[in-house]
């Protein structure tokens, strides 16, 4: 019975249209389900502050454990295409989507591990730890809900985030920087067919700077990329303007700073030599962090694994989530799998035995006593 009620609670869940910036639809249907378990509920203005529907929801569960309160997070919203779309569970246990949509997996399994293991604590009376939850809205634009977040209702020093791909028992302890820029080269316009010495290529010179970057991983823990260019106006003119726009991710904050100097300098020296101009825009989407491998939430997660007889297995990754901003503010974290593969994509799939096997390892960590 509870696990065709959790498949039934991925279902109902997955099944709600929520896009980013479009989660108010989802942000109400969890509150009614968090307060059904005998939740408090809160939402911020985040919404207002980010150009949503909805802001991030709170969720708190007092607990019987004299010990500080522990953060469990999964974000509300999804990427596209994800109108109208519908789970189906196979007779192998398998959970994909029934046509050309994402599933909604991510983060959908999480948020149902997260409810299960709420209404099960009810169940069976088991003392637990204090408990807050928090439901970001838009994590999928670079986590700019939980940027935007009100973590003055926040007591918990330490985070689990359900949020990552790959089996149960994996997680990660440390992700990127990623920087987003947009180079734009200035040229000169000209008739390519009757006076082409009189332009300045501007394509030109953005395509000898590009062959010179070091794209993919120009150095361990470092990767750079372009990812779209654009420019000219007709066939028959020399193009006075070009603009391409990319990416750098690194481990470390300082390695990627290092990068974008060398990208700079790049298409400076080449737009010099063309007589062009260029013009920087740059971003930070998130902030690179690591949680200590000897750090107490690492080493409680290990011994929940090895309570529920899943292999554990921490380390770093290169995308970013929630638990990046939630380090900017004080907060350690993992990122913890929580069956989802594929994501991103229209074979995104899950496994209800993984969201069981996930539901027994939250329920570990909320109800864990001993002092490790």
């Amino acid at each position: 019975m509870e696990t065709n009620r959790l498949w039934e609670t991925f279902r109902r869940l997955a099944e709600i249209y929520s896009p980013s910036l479009g989660e108010r639809a989802f942000c109400g249907a969890l509150r009614r389900e968090l307060e059904e378990r005998g939740c408090a509920c809160a939402e911020d203005g985040a919404g207002a502050a980010i150009g949503g529907t909805c802001g991030n929801l709170y969720a708190f569960a007092p607990g019987d454990l004299p010990l500080p309160p522990l953060l469990f997070s999964a974000h509300m919203d999804t990427v596209e295409p994800a109108e109208d779309k519908r789970a189906v569970l196979r007779e192998d246990g398998r959970i994909v989507p029934e046509g050309d949509t994402i599933l909604g997996a991510d983060d959908a399994a999480g948020i149902a591990v997260l409810l299960e293991a709420l209404i099960r604590l009810r169940e069976t009376g088991a003392p637990h730890r204090p408990l807050e939850l928090l439901f970001p809205a838009a994590e999928e634009l670079y986590g700019l809900g939980s940027a935007a977040a009100d973590y003055g209702l926040l007591r918990a020093r330490e985070a689990y985030v359900l949020d990552l791909g790959g089996k149960i028992g994996e997680a990660a302890n440390a992700a990127p920087s990623i920087l987003a820029f947009t180079v734009t080269l200035r040229g000169k316009a000209a008739h390519a067919g009757f006076a082409p010495e009189e332009g300045i290529h501007a394509i030109s010179a953005a395509a000898k700077a590009i062959a010179r970057l070091p794209l993919g991983t120009p150095r361990p823990g470092v990767t750079c990329n372009i990812g779209t260019i654009a420019g000219g106006t007709a066939g028959n003119i020399v193009p006075a303007l070009c603009v391409a726009r990319g990416e750098i991710r690194s481990l470390s904050h300082r390695a990627a700073e290092m990068q974008w100097a060398e990208v700079r300098e790049i298409f400076l020296r080449e737009a010099r030599a063309a007589g062009a101009e260029a013009d920087f825009e740059a971003r930070w989407e998130i902030t690179a962090y690591e949680t200590p491998p000897d750090s107490l939430v690492v080493r409680r997660f290990r011994a929940a694994c090895e309570a529920v007889g899943v292999p554990c297995r921490v380390g770093p990754t290169l995308g970013g989530s929630d638990n990046n901003n939630f380090a900017c503010h004080g907060i350690q974290g993992l990122v913890i799998a929580c069956a989802m593969y594929e994501v991103h994509s229209t074979r995104e799939y899950s496994s209800l035995d993984e969201l069981e096997q996930c539901v027994r390892l939250v329920l570990h960590l909320m109800t864990e006593d001993t002092v490790l």
